[in-house]
């Protein structure tokens, strides 16, 4: 079976997905950390809001633009990095906007009337996909500036995760629906079909807000509309990246059924988009330990080295059922491995403790790099 090492040899760009609450950021970091101990220039970029991603790796808070993780954290954890370095950014997806429609506006004046737009501050973080496309943006950005030997993208939950694919169409169409050209210059025919009621409508918005909807529409949709070429051209940019030999896609996963399920599913929408699937890393797993001649005079020596029955019962029967879940668990990623007709199924157990530092990264790292078999 293949370990993350062999699974990213030669790629330059690993993108984790999966469903929510299965461990995937702290996966992502895990990876891009482990990367770096064996002397590769790694950066993580993550959607996701919280802040687990910064924590883990000793930094105060992480923005726009990536920031290094202090060397000196890998030999506290007790690795050695080499040459490697550790880099992490969390998207902005508002300031990522910005900075693409300053790449697509034909002159700055053009520019800067979108920016100061008032229709354009209020949605471009609530534009359908917005979010997922400008992840892509970024990701090609940095991959283009070719400073990363590796960059290991988290995404949002599978099925939304699902959206970042048709992200650069959908944000396409939603500029250019035809609805949408009525604002464009809103005059003639355009006026007509809105009618006198919707032009009364924004008659009394305007006195009540002080702002005249009608015109900050037109304005916005008239400077967007001279960028669709240049979202359409890169859009077809950052599709070719995500189906280039380089990228790795890995789905990351819980033991139980419905991640199990999410993740089948995301491999075959994978497949299905004709992207390069990597293999699949179930977090949480719960292993089996020793077969049933534990069982023979366990409950007996519990009783004996705790000295309260009720107590040893209830250790008993806490044992009986993490064996259960251990069983739950194999069944699962049995039917997981036939269902992607693949043995690259990597398993990380179930962790005592929190990962909160880059030691507990490492930990993570004993297993998806094949330092130790889950136990």
């Amino acid at each position: 079976m293949k370990d993350v090492e062999q699974l990213l040899e030669g790629k330059s760009i690993c993108i984790c997905a999966g469903s929510g609450g299965v461990g995937k950021t702290t996966t992502s970091a895990a990876i891009a950390a482990g990367m770096a101990a064996r002397g590769k220039r790694v950066a993580v970029l993550t959607i996701d809001p919280a802040k687990r991603l910064a924590d883990s790796l000793g930094l105060q808070e992480l923005g726009n633009t990536e920031r290094q993780v202090d060397p000196a954290l890998f030999t506290e954890a007790g690795v050695e990095a080499g040459s490697g370095e550790l880099w992490a950014m969390m998207l902005d997806a508002k300031a990522t906007f910005d900075e693409v429609v300053g790449k697509h506006s034909p002159d700055e004046e053009s520019r800067d009337r979108i920016l100061e737009n008032r229709i354009y501050r209020q949605i471009s973080n609530a534009l359908a996909g917005s979010q997922e496309y400008m992840a892509m943006e970024k990701l090609f950005e940095i991959h283009q500036e070719e400073r990363y030997d590796l960059l290991v993208l988290d995404t949002p939950p599978s099925r939304n995760a699902l959206d970042f694919l048709d992200a650069p169409r959908r944000l396409t169409q939603f500029i250019e629906g035809r609805s949408l050209q009525l604002f464009i210059r809103p005059s003639g025919f355009g006026m007509r079909v809105l009618g006198r009621g919707t032009s009364v409508i924004f008659s009394v918005l305007k006195r009540v807000t002080g702002m005249d909807l009608i015109e900050d529409l037109s304005e916005f949709f008239t400077a967007m509309s001279g960028m669709v070429a240049g979202f359409r051209e890169r859009a077809q940019r950052v599709n070719e990246l995500l189906a280039d030999p380089q990228t790795s896609f890995l789905v990351v996963c819980g033991p139980a059924g419905e991640p199990i399920n999410e993740a089948v599913y995301f491999h075959r929408k994978l497949v299905e988009a004709k992207l390069p699937f990597g293999g699949v890393i179930v977090n949480k797993v719960h292993v089996e330990g020793r077969g049933s001649e534990i069982d023979e005079g366990l409950t007996a020596s519990l009783e004996a080295l705790i000295g309260d029955a009720d107590l040893a019962g209830r250790v008993r029967s806490n044992f009986d059922d993490y064996r259960s879940l251990a069983d739950r668990d194999a069944r699962n990623i049995a039917r997981l491995t036939r269902e992607l007709r693949s043995s690259t199924v990597i398993e990380v157990p179930y962790l005592t403790d929190d990962v909160h530092d880059l030691a507990g990264l490492f930990e993570i790292d004993s297993y998806l790099f094949a330092d130790r078999e889950p136990a």
